[in-house]
């Protein structure tokens, strides 16, 4: 009788087991940052934050408006330095605030003389404060979505 019990929870624990392995040693999706929008957030950018970071140019890709947030929770202000195919631009972003580069009534930061064609991702460095510049690629974008057609630099 006690094999039989023996046997069972054998069985019963290889089932366990079997069927629960995978969730053990896979990653928790709910675990996984990612941007949920068109943008991208620049994980290495402190002490300021720059969240949906995009750009939106026109059709030849020489001029592109860059949108982002970029959020400042230190107390001190701070500057954030974008730079793009040798061109950087300075934001100043005021302590404990958020700056909107293109959204709420705020004007994008424009670029010229580029070669960033809507569909590609370009690498942009992002500088604040003492620390090093970061590189990323961000993405461009057109007018082809509604809210985004007042961002298309005229040609």
């Amino acid at each position: 009788m006690n094999t039989r019990r023996l046997a069972s929870v054998a069985l019963a624990a290889a089932v366990v087991l079997s069927t629960a392995g995978c969730s053990m040693i896979s990653p928790q999706a709910t675990t996984i940052s990612y941007s949920a929008a068109e943008g991208v957030n620049i994980t290495h950018s402190a002490p300021l934050k720059v969240r949906n970071a995009l750009f939106v140019a026109n059709e030849k890709g020489t001029e592109a408006n860059f949108l982002a947030a970029i959020v400042n929770d230190t107390d001190t202000d701070k500057t954030l330095l974008v730079g793009i195919e040798g061109t950087t631009q300075r934001v100043p972003v005021a302590a404990h605030s958020t700056v909107s580069l293109g959204f709420d009534g705020a004007e994008p930061l424009l670029f010229t003389g580029l070669s960033a064609k809507p569909g590609t991702d370009v690498r942009t460095t992002f500088q604040s404060g003492t620390g090093e510049a970061v590189e990323d690629r961000v993405p461009v974008l057109d007018g082809t979505l509604s809210y985004l057609k007042d961002f298309v630099p005229a040609n």
